[in-house]
């Protein structure tokens, strides 16, 4: 007897069943996703239940800065790999604090095997709160395979320094040389048509000459002269045995002293006290603060992140506003990181209803936008008219041309030694490719009604009225940067005209000339703002507009960061080369994508930004063929 054939389904019964499947399919995947990304933001948000005696871990794998930068998600993801990693100085220091007077804290421990830098105003406040936990009797330990300037700054402050045997200590002091492309842009029949005022206003140089003019060269050696003997004051302080003048002056003869051996050779000068492997370094933290075999390092110890969340911050007293302008200035919304003036302005305005009894704006910026800087000024401006309350400035490692020009509301102007100020100057860079477009047997031509029709042309080129126009509108522009400078430093606007020019100061000749009032910090531009407003001590606290990261940005850091750092690790003197070598590669498109960019007048500290590490490198890992995209892009968009 034969089976009863099964019936088959009808063809549109089963597609309906094949749209059940996948939406059944769909519907778990995105379950399963959602679980994930709950148990990811759940165990990625730092605690301050995770918090455990023994050490403070300082993994500084990245850039000390003013403000963090928000998460890219897409080029992380793109890259899989995390963006550079960026620590506030304000945020270093706080934990450090915190850890000098806690007795949970026995010791701090700098890992710097991947450290980048910083400028010295951070790092100076970040090794003056090492050595307050050295004054509490706890130890400072730091570990890397190579210690550049800036990591040896930060681990002169230790108690103990300790160098991989394939590593070092190499000084490499300030300066170095810049990219001028007059030639090439000869060459390829572009004209850089530049409108300035100031002869030290050096940011137009690279477009139009193949080296630093005269003065400009006068400028730099002036100003990198004195940050590079603020450096060696400062370690030289910190660290009195280490022979400084042999390493940075005479390094094959310090070497040829060791046979080549970098890492013996940091010994014998004094600049290291150990010299161990990671192994070993771990060792020996974990006989002063205690074993923890579950611990990735093998000692206890609770990371930077979840410190800071259990260490309560004051909330008692009179509010004083700290708004931060960082980074180069733009007009838009931008930042955190980049000082987009729209964004700024919108903090600024939005707590002008507050009960603030004073606000200080610190600036680390190197200048940008002229119309965004004046949008910055003026809401200070309506923070001091209308609220009556006292104003302070707190420059952090730059505060240059635009970065000058918004500190002029100020009552007072705080700075320290190594910051980089004046750049009081204005300038506008626009390519036009009239020779080139000929060279192709291109022409530009028609009628107009007034002299400015069809102007600017940039494939036929200017003509002298446009010419005109544009450099009378930068040489009023600099009149009022002039006058704005000298109502607010109640000079002679002759005076400033002639600390003006374009020209760099360090923060120690800025207040000899009078464009800083005192040396000292955002703690002392606080306590300053509380005594004009007659708050007594510890009847007052600090006030961030703009608040903190996102939990999204913290959650983005941590999935990405943790994988980065088990591929990468620290580097020898070779790869410091490399690295510098990248870097290189990365101002070249930032250069000539600022000759092609739309932007308008500048009043912007090229030299200044090329001071601070950081400022022109890349978010993410950089490869060559970004690099050539990005200056086509910028070139013939």
């Amino acid at each position: 007897m034969s089976a009863a054939p099964v019936p088959r389904r009808s063809f549109p019964a089963r597609v309906w069943a094949l749209l059940v499947a996948v939406k059944d399919g769909l519907a778990l995947l995105f379950l399963l996703l959602f679980f994930t990304l709950l148990f990811a933001v759940l165990t990625a948000r730092p605690s301050a239940a995770q918090v455990r005696p023994g050490a403070l871990l300082l993994q500084l794998d990245g850039f000390i800065v003013e403000e963090r930068s928000p998460v890219d998600f897409l080029s992380a993801f793109l890259s899989r790999s995390a963006p550079t990693g960026e620590f506030p100085s304000r945020d270093l220091v706080r934990a450090l604090d915190a850890a000098a007077g806690d007795p949970r804290i026995k010791a701090v421990v700098l890992d710097l095997d991947r450290f980048l830098g910083g400028g010295q105003v951070h790092l100076r406040e970040v090794g003056a709160a090492l050595d307050r936990v050295r004054r509490s009797n706890k130890p400072v330990l730091a570990y890397a395979t190579l210690y550049a300037d800036d990591a040896y700054l930060l681990a002169s402050h230790a108690t103990e320094i300790w160098v991989n045997p394939m590593g070092g200590a190499m000084l490499t002091g300030m300066g170095g040389n810049s990219l001028y492309f007059g030639d090439l842009l000869e060459r390829l029949n572009i004209n850089a048509r530049v409108y300035r005022v100031g002869t030290y206003k050096s940011a137009v140089e690279p477009y139009t000459l193949n080296g630093p003019s005269p003065e400009a060269e006068e400028n730099a050696r002036a100003l990198y002269g004195a940050l590079w003997e603020e450096w060696l004051a400062n370690v030289r302080t910190a660290r009195p045995r280490a022979n400084l003048a042999l390493v940075a002056n005479d390094p094959v003869a310090w070497l040829e002293g060791q046979n080549g051996d970098v890492a013996r050779a940091s010994l014998a000068a004094g600049m290291v006290d150990r010299v161990g492997d990671r192994f070993t370094f771990e060792e020996r933290v974990a006989e002063l603060v205690g074993a923890d075999a579950a611990s990735d390092t093998g000692y206890a110890h609770s990371q930077l992140q979840p410190w800071l969340r259990a260490v309560p911050t004051p909330r008692s007293g009179g509010a004083i506003g700290v708004v931060t302008i960082s980074g180069a200035i733009l007009d838009g919304a931008q930042g955190p990181g980049t000082a987009g003036a729209e964004r700024i302005a919108d903090l600024l305005d939005d707590a002008l209803d507050d009960d603030l009894k004073g606000l200080v704006v610190r600036i680390d910026s190197p200048g940008g936008s002229v119309l965004g800087s004046e949008v910055i000024r003026q809401a200070i401006l309506r923070h001091k008219v209308r609220n009556r309350t006292p104003i302070a400035v707190s420059m952090a490692n730059v505060a240059a041309s635009g970065g000058y020009w918004v500190a002029t509301p100020a009552d007072r102007i705080f700075a320290e030694p190594a910051t980089i100020t004046g750049s009081i100057g204005v300038f506008a860079v626009l390519p036009t490719f009239e020779r080139l477009a000929a060279e192709w047997g291109v022409s530009s031509a028609g009628v107009g009604t007034t002299p400015l029709s069809g102007q600017p042309d940039f494939i036929g080129g200017f003509n002298e009225p446009v010419d005109r126009v544009l450099q009378l509108g930068v040489e009023h522009t600099y009149r009022d940067f002039i006058a704005k400078v000298a109502a607010a430093r109640r000079l002679p606007p002759e005076r400033v005209d002639a600390l003006g020019q374009g020209r760099v100061w360090d923060g120690g000749t800025a207040r000899q000339v009078g464009l800083i009032d005192q040396f000292g910090g955002t703690r002392d531009a606080l306590a300053w703002v509380a005594a004009q407003a007659q708050l007594a001590d510890g009847a007052w606290h600090a006030v961030e507009l703009g608040g903190s990261p996102s939990t999204y940005d913290t959650l983005l850091r941590q999935l990405f960061t943790d994988e980065t750092r088990q591929q990468e690790g620290g580097t020898d003197v070779a790869g410091f080369i490399a690295r510098q070598q990248q870097v290189a590669v990365q101002r070249l498109a930032v250069e000539l994508e600022r000759l092609a960019g739309r932007r308008g007048l500048q009043a912007y500290c090229t030299s200044c930004a090329a001071a601070v590490p950081g400022t022109l490198a890349p978010s993410e890992p950089l490869q060559w063929w970004t690099s050539a995209a990005e200056v086509l892009r910028g070139l013939f968009r």
